[in-house]
Order: structure tokens, then C-alpha cells, then sequence
């Protein structure tokens, strides 16, 4: 994605770090500081683990129209109302124009400082301007929170990457794997007196339609069987069943 992140004047090296850290986990790389506070790479190393990515891209600049002068489209992040009528957004309205921007176009992320956010004159350079919807009680996020979301929604717009596949792939359960689950399930239902005055016929096929439900593979069909022998092998060594 051609989208650099710009922090005005950000005032917590602590908050950097972990703009940084969520810049990694939604595979951005650019990160531009205006007039930071404090800056200093080997602290947001110990703060941010693995973070040499984005480090390695960090620009500082003096002025905030530096940090913006090769950007066609400057979104800005505030939580607090303008008399100034704005074309104000969700994160999820604009996220799709950022990502269609194809280079040599760049797209920016604009955060303002902790304390004040951004002014009225920063937000005069943006072209569109975003508000994350929060509860009435408490209307703003902090710059760290504000940032993770609105990468975050940048990084799902596009194709969700597929979840990780478990480490061995195991076929379905069998129709005679499932079968002696059930046999073996009723004998530990049966050893620890669960029917009772039940009917063992109709609480049995309550779980076969519950196994049924949840397609079981046959690593889990050894599994549960295995617990039901345990109960088994249990009351024997105790001398509870014979």
C-alpha cells in the first residue's frame, strides 16, 4: 500500500513504539514524525519488539507541510466536532480510496499530538477527515488506540489473509471411528450410573446428533474415546467397577 503514517509532534515515545508495533501487524512501513518529543530508536526497540522494519523507514521532519508534500491524499484523525463544516468519514468509508492509490501517488494517515489532536490548520492540509465512532461518555482514543484502529481497517479492507493452517491435516472421522466413540460412551455412562432412570437409547442419540453437529476429524474421535476408556479403566483400578 502506497499510505505513509505521519504523527504531528507526538509527545510519548511510548505511544510511537506502539504505533510502530501496529504498523507491523498491518504491513505498513513508512512512518513520518513531525517535531516528536523524544525519539530514540533503541528505546522503541525495548518497547516494541521486532520493530527494525519500520525503524529502518522512520523519517523525522522539522515541519508538518514537509512531512506532507508528496502526498495526493491526506486523511486526518480527530474526535472533536468543528464549527467548520468538513467532509468527515468512518475509517471504513475511506479506507478503500487509500488502498486504490498506486504509485507514484502516496496516501497519508495524519495523527495529531496526545494532548490537543489536530488543529484547525493541520486539518486544513487534509482531504478528507476521519472520526472513529466511541460511546458518548467517552468520545476520543488515544493517539496509540486511534492509530491501531485505523490500520487496522486499512489492512481488512483488502483480502483477509487465510487463518494458519494446523500443523497436520487430518481427515474426517470415519463412520467406524464414530461408532466405537458411541460404544465407548455409553459404557463410561453406563460405569458411572448417568442414565439412571433415563433411557439410554434416546440420551445416546442426543449425542450423536451433537458429535454429528460438530464434524469431528479423527485425531479428536481417538481423543474423546480415550477419555471415555479412562473413566473405564478409572473405576476398575479403584475397585468402583469390576
Amino acid at each position: 500500500m502506497n499510505v505513509v503514517v505521519v504523527l504531528n509532534q507526538p509527545q510519548d515515545i511510548v505511544n510511537i513504539a506502539v504505533v510502530i508495533r501496529a504498523m507491523n501487524n498491518f504491513g505498513l512501513r513508512d512512518l513520518r514524525l513531525v517535531a516528536p518529543a523524544d525519539f530514540s530508536a533503541i528505546r522503541i526497540e525495548g518497547i516494541a519488539h521486532k520493530s527494525g522494519d519500520v525503524l529502518e523507514h522512520v523519517q523525522i521532519f522539522e515541519a508538518l507541510d514537509e512531512a506532507l508534500s508528496d502526498c495526493t491524499l491526506v486523511v486526518g484523525l480527530t474526535a472533536r466536532g468543528r464549527t467548520v463544516k468538513r467532509n468527515v468519514q468512518r475509517p471504513r468509508e475511506v479506507v478503500a480510496e487509500l488502498r486504490a492509490i498506486e504509485a507514484p501517488e502516496r496516501g497519508a494517515l495524519l495523527f495529531g499530538r496526545e494532548d490537543k489532536g489536530l488543529t484547525n490548520e493541520d486539518l486544513d492540509r487534509c482531504h478528507r477527515t476521519v472520526t472513529i465512532p466511541t460511546a458518548e461518555e467517552h468520545p476520543s482514543l488515544n493517539l496509540a488506540q486511534a492509530a491501531t484502529v485505523m490500520l487496522y481497517e486499512l489492512f481488512n479492507a483488502g483480502e483477509p489473509p487465510p487463518f494458519k493452517r494446523p500443523r497436520r491435516e487430518v481427515p474426517p472421522a470415519t463412520h467406524k471411528q464414530l461408532e466405537l466413540l458411541f460404544h465407548d460412551a455409553e459404557q463410561a455412562l453406563a460405569a458411572i450410573d448417568f442414565f439412571k432412570s433415563r433411557n439410554p437409547e434416546h440420551i445416546m442419540r442426543s449425542v450423536r446428533e451433537v458429535v454429528h453437529r460438530t464434524p469431528v476429524d479423527g485425531r479428536e474421535a481417538g481423543l474423546l474415546r480415550a477419555m471415555c476408556l479412562e473413566v473405564l479403566h478409572y473405576l476398575k483400578r479403584t475397585g468402583r467397577r469390576s
